[in-house]
């Protein structure tokens, strides 16, 4: 079991029916209350994780500075997290020093005019 596996004391409120109703499905399953809340907490965490509008949350916070790279890996999983690295590196990144386009035509003498009274 790794240090981010060992189990932390949580307390939190909740309405009386949602625990009557928890006890009584962990009655029902012969599990423990706990085990039923930490499952539904994870299901709900990798629902949340894999959804579009959550990733993109997520990115516009990560580009913007607002949230460090090992928390977008907690967030979102250390596939997308590294791709949205890469990607904020190449926003970052100063564009090409093209120079402009010249007036050269790149067609010569192979260009092709269309009539579009044809296709009417």
């Amino acid at each position: 079991m790794s240090a981010s596996d060992d189990p932390r004391r949580v307390h939190f409120q909740s309405p009386e029916y949602l625990v009557e109703r928890l006890d009584a499905v962990a009655d029902l399953f012969d599990r423990d209350r706990t085990d039923l809340l930490v499952e539904a907490i994870r299901e709900y965490l990798e629902e949340t994780a894999d959804s579009e509008p959550f990733q993109e949350r997520v990115a516009a916070q990560y580009y913007d500075g607002q949230i460090e790279f090992e928390t977008v890996k907690q967030l979102v999983g250390a596939e997308t997290a590294q791709r949205l690295r890469l990607l904020k590196a190449d926003i970052e990144d100063e564009p090409l020093d093209l120079a402009a386009p010249d007036d050269t035509d790149i067609y010569g003498d192979d260009a092709t005019t269309v009539d579009d009274a044809a296709d009417q």
